[in-house]
């Protein structure tokens, strides 16, 4: 049973922080790229960050770099996403996502997402 759980999302003023969380079960999740992604009404989803297996490196969109910072705790199968300096265009569902390559295949599991809500 492959779970990937979101949870930290709510409603925060611009220049708001918020950190999200993703507890994953059911899967070797040291040995996956994890990643954050979000979805406006009416827009693409849009890749945030990732993080490659054992936290070898990063990614950023250009949009959240200095603002965001994704992190990794293997032994709590979990990854976070820390949010600072919100605006109101980080509004989005953000959901969480773990893959693994593999000649042949790729393993991909998605969480249902959480909502963040950046206003004034």
């Amino acid at each position: 049973q492959v779970q990937l759980v979101e949870s930290g999302g709510g409603s925060v003023q611009p220049g708001g922080s918020l950190r999200l969380s993703c507890a994953a079960s059911g899967f070797t999740f040291s040995l996956y790229t994890m990643s954050w992604y979000r979805q406006a009404p009416g827009k693409e989803r849009e890749l945030v960050a990732d993080i490659t297996s054992f936290g070898i490196s990063t990614i950023y969109r250009d949009s959240v770099k200095g603002r965001f910072t994704i992190s990794r705790d293997n032994a709590k199968n979990t990854v976070y996403l820390q949010m600072n300096n919100l605006k109101p265009e980080d509004t989005a569902v953000y959901a969480c996502k773990a893959r693994r390559v593999i000649p042949g295949r790729n393993y991909d599991y998605w969480g249902q997402g959480t909502q963040v809500t950046v206003s004034s």
